[in-house]
């Protein structure tokens, strides 16, 4: 089956009316991306919680998916006049089928974290037998190892992990942290996620890898003081979490936080002085990974 590929610029008002509007009117996708994207006028927009930043371009191309044969005129015409586009620019393209399954696993390939350690994705042959190799499926979990705030976390954890700690995961996703500590003879690792697919997603692939690691809601995490402490979530939720995420660690553990940019990590690191001594421990492509020792 083949499919239509509509594409409408707007701003960032109009934006959010016409995504609500072209899911309406069956698109079977709709993203939004920055007209500017590519040229020296693009912008960056990190929709975080708790900040007050606006979440759409102002210059934006709002593109939705239809199956062929629909009324794409019938469709510009609506959107147009709901979303108040006096004179709507737009383009169509057809969209052959593909198998979206093999696209999608054709983007991930076996990451070598380190000399010892491998993130390897389940439909991939292991590339070294002797390596400790994290076989994954990243489902709908965040958390494939490629992105540089999980590589700084993962590489932490390599460098630092001697064996017999106790590890939490704060905002797990995928549970590959878990599981790195796991296969790096951390004693016990708990995941924590507020996300019900995370957390299935992290049980299966900690059966993948024949590894006990615990993953539970907020609501249940069993009452434990872990060895190290681990956050890859965003620099608001850190600042945030910050008391909870003390309480957590025992006195002389180890705190590693990440999914920080550069320039909010002087904010991050001032919400936990109070309990950690914090420093710098790596930065990766404008990424920053802060990590602290509790007093």
């Amino acid at each position: 089956m083949n499919w239509l590929s509509l594409t409408l610029e707007a701003n960032a008002e109009q934006a959010e009316i016409l995504s609500e509007v072209l899911l309406q009117l069956g698109a079977l996708s709709v993203d939004v991306s920055d007209a500017h994207a590519g040229t020296p006028d693009e912008q960056p927009v990190f929709d975080e919680p708790g900040e007050s930043s606006p979440t759409l371009w102002q210059s934006s191309r709002v593109n939705g998916l239809f199956p062929a044969g629909v009324d794409i005129t019938a469709i510009v015409k609506t959107a147009s006049l709901t979303a108040h586009l006096v004179h709507p620019k737009f383009t169509v393209a057809d969209v052959p089928d593909r198998d979206w399954v093999r696209l999608v696993r054709s983007q991930f390939a076996p990451m070598q974290i380190s000399p010892r350690l491998w993130v390897v994705p389940t439909w991939h042959a292991v590339p070294d037998a002797y390596a400790l190799n994290l076989i994954l499926d990243p489902g709908l979990g965040f958390g494939t190892g490629s992105h540089p705030t999980t590589r700084m976390c993962l590489n932490w954890l390599d460098a630092h992990l001697k064996g017999g700690e106790q590890v939490l995961d704060y905002g797990c996703g995928s549970g590959i942290l878990a599981l790195a500590a796991k296969r790096l003879r951390a004693q016990r690792a708990v995941g924590v996620d507020c996300d019900a697919q995370a957390l299935d997603s992290s049980r299966t692939n900690a059966r993948q890898n024949k590894v006990d690691a615990e993953f539970y809601t907020p609501n249940e995490l069993p009452l434990f003081e872990a060895d190290v402490v681990l956050a890859n979530i965003l620099a608001n939720p850190l600042k945030l979490l910050a008391p909870l995420l003390a309480q957590a660690t025992r006195c002389g553990g180890a705190i590693v936080l990440s999914g920080i940019l550069t320039d909010q990590a002087r904010e991050v690191e001032e919400a936990y002085l109070q309990w950690f001594g914090m420093r710098k421990a790596d930065e990766d492509s404008g990424w920053v990974c802060l990590a602290g020792t509790k007093r």
